[in-house]
């Protein structure tokens, strides 16, 4: 039951005062979105231009480091779903910066590679995700507090399953 006040009370525009979030800083989950949000926006803000995204960027890397390596093994080693993953290798395919090629003997899967064009967007892009990091290895006080953060989010990674491509 809603009880009304006999007095109005004056509304308390946003922009007078905080907004309460209580335990949720304290939540590592909740912390850790919030700390991915920031990181995704500098993200965007860097590579809006090249019009690339952090899932697109990931995929050219593990493609340019595993040339030849087969969709289902990128997108299981990314933890990326293959409903997922087979339209946006479509996107970058449709771009000319990967291609999928026929696997002898298997003619249901497909060996992915960069293509020249992949590779030059890739080696401008890499020189990008450097500045990138180096923006938040500086918030973390330097290259200590970058190793302490990349050790405490691998333990908590520790005792996952590995990703499988769905």
């Amino acid at each position: 039951m809603i009880v009304m006040a006999d007095t109005p009370v004056r509304a308390v525009p946003d922009t007078e005062r905080d907004v309460a979030l209580g335990e949720l800083t304290s939540l590592i989950g909740y912390t850790l979105r919030r700390a991915q949000l920031a990181v995704f926006a500098d993200f965007h803000h860097r590579f809006d231009a090249d019009d690339i995204r952090p899932g697109q960027y990931s995929v050219l890397k593990v493609i340019a480091l595993n040339p030849g390596l087969r969709q289902t093994r990128v997108s299981a080693a990314l933890g990326i779903k293959r409903t997922n993953f087979v339209p946006l290798l479509d996107i970058l395919a449709a771009r000319g910066l990967a291609e999928r090629r026929p696997v002898a003997g298997d003619r249901r899967s497909s060996a992915l590679h960069l293509t020249p064009a992949g590779e030059a967007l890739l080696e401008r892009l890499d020189a990008k995700i450097a500045a990138h990091e180096a923006k938040f290895t500086e918030r973390l006080g330097g290259i200590d507090g970058r190793y302490q953060l990349l050790g405490l989010l691998h333990r908590l990674l520790q005792g996952e399953p590995e990703p499988k491509a769905e």
